[in-house]
């Protein structure tokens, strides 16, 4: 009987402990057939696909569409704009899609919402926003999906996913992370082909990425296996193969300078258009530049530069231009390349920092991959112990039940028995123990009440005398706490008095300031126009001279003396032009109307408000933070000497309150400058003093 029950216990055991499915939630929505059949189309032939939508939304059906279909509809909108090269006009109906398919529990409709709103992102220019939403979207489907599931238009969106983010990080020369995305990108398009030239041309990216990375045996390796995976040769994909294995033949396989030439000169006339022309006879020039065939090479570079909107074409030959030209000796022309070149510093320093963003978004979403698989393989190590332990144990259980019941029926029998004696003598030792365990009991506790009574009447006596000198003492206390409050209010009001003629003189020194010429001058120019913030700053001809910089400086030096070296000894490194910035903001002039004065955009305005407002360690706008440091630092020159006491006594109430305070914390309460704090604190040496260093460090009242 016993066997039976563990039987039946080993079974419930293995049923708990064996690996639940989840349960697949269908969503409460339900797609339009004229929907669903055109998102099958779309997977096989989009052109086809976006011909029988572009029928449908003008069809009385798109008129009564619910909520779902209706996001449904616009998902597929932007997607087949996207597959057919058309460019995402339909954003703001997207973005609303993305929202709505994020609360619905659609796994594979709210990943393809994430991606098309990354295709979105990446034509407006925001490579780190389209890469988190790259990621969000393999995201949601690694967490929705097993491996075995994606199979299919599955498979071939992840391909898509996976070949999106390789095209960024590749474009941001961030070999690595392209690689694997890459590879990955390989492993599903051979699980479901996205194109005919899908594989071939990801082997091909595989090839150029290693190559970049000087791995050259690996970049020969997939360049062939690309070759070997073209479908034709008549298209595109094969001639910029072509174009690059002849060029990674020149480098490193010594192949004659002629022959490459030659290869690429074929290439040139077998061009299906003149965009790929423009990129062939670039390569062209490139090779003979490398060659020093400089004559020929400036023939095909120069009509590259000559081409309209090939604007990263331009920037390769201008390079390579401005180089022949300088050896030529004509530093016009030379110049000129150079000054094209300049104009693009900027966008390769904002490359370089999306790089880094994406590369770190990247970095950590395969470290949350990683944990959850290592956590997935641990739930898998742990259940295939609990199905080793738990069959061991059971055979282990039913051997022993098998010893047992061969044991002699006559020795259990004389072992109850002794049992049943033992348990007799037992119990009848306990109950004499209780007996004697009551007696003692109540014989202490009588005791202990006698004591307690005693207690109590030498405790009443003693405790009335505590109490009436607890009493007179608190008295004693309260009104030499009363007396403290009349003296602190009376310093509270005095203080006030020196604030308000604080704050009366500031007003008056700012507005002497304002009526200087010089800031009469500013303010007109900068009031003349309506400037916004996307007024670019050179078309409105209001941008301020040296002279002017200068004469704003002698006036604020002026009303606001010792200023600058303030905000100096805050942040040394300061230049004067950062120091001119701080001069503009106290005229009162927003972001829009600084950058048109100081003849740079409104963007890069706001950026050297924020920097300059970190290194100044300032809470608020950078504005009000410079204003409030020129009127503190003039305001306490004249008045503090009257009212010093008061002044003395306000450091150290506040130490009092907030050992841990700052000094410029305690000006800014205080309405002073720093300095100010500063020389009453060397007063109050003997009075306060600093222990330890830093932010570590607390203020001690002695």
């Amino acid at each position: 009987m016993i066997g039976i029950w563990l039987a039946v216990a080993l079974v419930a055991l293995l049923a708990a402990c064996g690996p639940s499915k989840g349960k697949v939630v269908e969503p409460i929505e339900k797609p339009l057939l004229e929907l669903a059949a055109i998102d099958s189309l779309m997977w096989q032939r989009p052109d086809s696909a976006l011909a029988v939508l572009q029928e449908f939304v003008v069809s009385p059906e798109a008129d009564s569409l619910d909520a779902f279909n209706g996001h449904y509809c616009q998902l597929l909108i932007s997607e087949l704009l996207y597959k057919n090269d058309y460019g995402q006009s339909n954003r703001e109906d997207l973005l609303k899609a993305v929202a709505y398919f994020d609360t619905l529990g659609n796994a594979f409709f709210d990943a393809r919402a994430h991606y098309t709103n990354g295709v979105g992102f990446y034509e407006r220019d925001s490579v780190v926003q389209a890469c988190a939403e790259y990621l969000k979207a393999l995201e949601v489907m690694e967490e929705h999906y097993r491996e075995k599931e994606l199979v299919g238009e599955k498979a071939k969106f992840m391909s898509y996913i996976y070949n999106r983010l390789g095209d960024v990080f590749e474009e941001q020369l961030l070999a690595e992370p392209a690689i694997t995305c890459y590879k990955q990108a390989l492993s599903y398009c051979r699980r479901q082909p996205t194109s005919i030239y899908g594989t071939p041309v990801l082997l091909y990216n595989l090839g150029i990425l290693y190559n970049v990375a000087n791995q050259k045996d690996s970049a020969a390796f997939y360049y062939d296996e690309a070759l070997a995976n073209m479908p034709d040769f008549d298209n595109l994909h094969y001639r910029d193969l072509m174009a690059n294995k002849t060029i990674f033949a020149y480098y490193n396989m010594n192949c004659s300078s002629d022959s490459v030439i030659t290869s690429l000169k074929h290439l040139v006339a077998l061009s299906a258009d003149e965009e790929e022309k423009t990129t062939r006879i670039l390569t062209l020039g490139n090779i003979l530049f490398e060659d020093r065939q400089y004559d020929s090479s400036l023939v095909y570079l120069e009509a590259v530069f000559a081409q309209q909107g090939h604007t990263i074409s331009k920037l390769m030959a201008a390079e390579n231009l401005s180089s022949i030209y300088q050896m030529k000796g004509d530093s016009i022309k030379a110049q000129e390349y150079a000054s094209f070149l300049a104009g693009f510093t900027l966008s390769e320093i904002e490359k370089k920092t999306d790089a880094s963003k994406t590369s770190e978004m990247f970095n950590d979403y395969l470290t949350q991959k990683q944990e959850k698989q290592a956590k997935i393989e641990r739930k898998k190590a742990v259940n295939k112990v609990w199905n080793i332990i738990i069959p061991t144990a059971t055979l282990a259980l039913l051997a022993v039940v098998y010893v047992l019941r061969l044991r002699n029926k006559k020795q259990l029998k004389n072992q109850q028995e002794e049992t049943e004696r033992t348990l007799e003598e037992t119990k009848k030792r306990h109950e004499e123990e209780l007996r004697q365990l009551k007696a003692d009991t109540e014989q202490q506790l009588e005791e202990l009440g006698r004591k307690h009574q005693q207690w109590m009447a030498e405790t009443r006596g003693r405790h009335a005398k505590e109490l009436e000198a607890e009493r007179l003492s608190y008295e004693k206390q309260q009104d030499a706490l009363r007396q403290n409050l009349k003296e602190r209010e009376a310093q509270l009001t005095a203080l006030e008095k020196t604030l308000n003629l604080l704050q009366e003189e500031a007003k008056q020194r700012r507005m002497a300031f304002l009526k200087e010429p010089i800031c009469q001058h500013i303010l007109n120019k900068a009031r003349s126009q309506q400037i916004t913030t996307r007024n670019v700053a050179h078309e409105l001809g209001i941008a301020l001279k040296d002279e002017d910089f200068e004469q704003l400086r002698e006036a604020v030096e002026k009303h606001y003396e010792g200023l600058d070296r303030e905000l100096l000894s805050q942040c040394p490194g300061l230049k004067q032009g950062l120091l001119s910035l701080c001069h503009l903001h106290l005229l009162g002039l927003n972001e829009s109307e600084i950058g048109a004065l100081k003849n740079l955009s409104y963007s890069a305005i706001k950026k050297q408000n924020e920097s300059l407002r970190k290194k100044l360690g300032a809470n608020e706008d950078l504005a009000s933070y410079v204003l409030w440091v020129a009127e503190s630092l003039c305001g306490t020159q004249d008045v503090s000497q009257d009212v010093p006491q008061e002044i003395t006594q306000a450091i150290l109430d506040i130490v009092s309150r907030n050992p841990k305070i700052t000094k410029k914390e305690i000006a800014r309460q205080m309405g002073v400058s720093s300095r100010t704090v500063g020389r009453y604190l060397k007063k109050l040496e003997g009075c306060v003093r600093y222990v330890g260093s830093g932010y570590s460090g607390h203020w001690e009242v002695m």
